[in-house]
């Protein structure tokens, strides 16, 4: 029974990282039904920007919980500009265009900041520092580490902050009715361009508290981290009913413990099989997700 409970807690550890990677995903598709294939990409960008200013921090005497805090913020904050500008650059030139052009154009994106992260950094692996310390878990040590538990409950805050935000603020409200509509709510006084530019930064920046948690509790970053990272991702989205941002959650988790056990109970060599394996099944038996809605015809 420890072994299961110890798959459980790796299993939701993992989840909790593709739930909020997901959650980005699902938002733009929910919002102008694109799929942003460059978000695994601002995901690994994240990742490095902490790793930047962690590294000045530290050689500046900071203490740990100190340079935690900056370089989760830095990382937020220039993932987000990094979601506006590409939502600006690649996206909305395209909007109206047949939808195979974005999507191409998504691609192209995703490989420009890979290469663009490798020319600017390395190709090679970097070790990235321990920035979450040491919690005292009692019994809970033997299955989960401290950084598993700061993960699920960074992942816990995040998707309920922004279902509060969704369903009570005025932005969200505004979000709601562009995902129903983007005509309507246009007619009826909804700022669409801000609302669109808004939900890529509220992607990116869930993404960059993903990639500098899911960095430090590994221990190491490469320019390549947000290709498998993001097609996991978006499994997880598609899994749960992409559009829906409680399906995505649950989605992730479900991938999460999918790999999880399998690996366990398993072969770690077939990891990946399964997670796309469960994602065929979802598609063949319930192709609009687990939470998703079938497509209605609109008149």
């Amino acid at each position: 029974m420890d072994y299961f409970f110890e798959l459980f807690f790796s299993g939701l550890t993992r989840g909790s990282i593709y739930a909020l990677i997901a959650v980005g995903y699902t938002m733009v598709y929910g919002i102008i039904e694109l799929i942003n294939f460059a978000h695994g990409e601002i995901y690994m960008i994240g990742a490095f920007t902490a790793l930047v200013v962690a590294g000045v921090l530290t050689a500046l005497g900071f203490p740990a919980l100190a340079i935690l805090a900056i370089a989760l913020a830095a990382a937020i904050v220039w993932s987000a500009a990094y979601g506006f500008t590409v939502e600006k650059i690649a996206y909305k030139p395209l909007r109206g265009a047949p939808r195979l052009s974005p999507l191409i154009s998504a691609i192209g994106m995703s490989i420009f900041l890979q290469n663009y992260v490798m020319l600017a950094q390395t190709p090679d692996f970097l070790p990235f520092p321990r920035l979450m310390p040491e919690l005292p878990l009692g019994p809970l040590q033997s299955y989960i580490g401290s950084s598993g538990v700061f993960i699920i409950l960074a992942t816990a805050v995040s998707c309920a902050g922004l279902t509060l935000f969704i369903k009570f603020t005025r932005m969200g409200k505004a979000m709601r009715a562009t995902a129903q509509n983007s005509k309507m709510a246009m007619l009826v006084g909804v700022n669409v361009d801000r609302v669109i530019s808004l939900t890529f930064i509220i992607g990116s920046a869930l993404a960059a508290v993903g990639g500098v948690l899911i960095a430090s509790h590994v221990g190491q970053i490469n320019f390549m981290i947000g290709f498998l990272a993001g097609l996991k991702a978006f499994t997880a989205a598609v899994l749960g009913g992409i559009g829906s941002i409680p399906g995505a959650m649950l989605g992730g988790l479900v991938l999460g413990w999918t790999e999880s056990f399998a690996t366990g109970y398993v072969s770690s060599d077939y990891e990946d099989v399964f997670a796309f394996l469960l994602l065929v099944l979802i598609l063949i038996f319930r192709p609009s997700g687990i939470l998703g809605k079938p497509p209605t015809q609109k008149v």
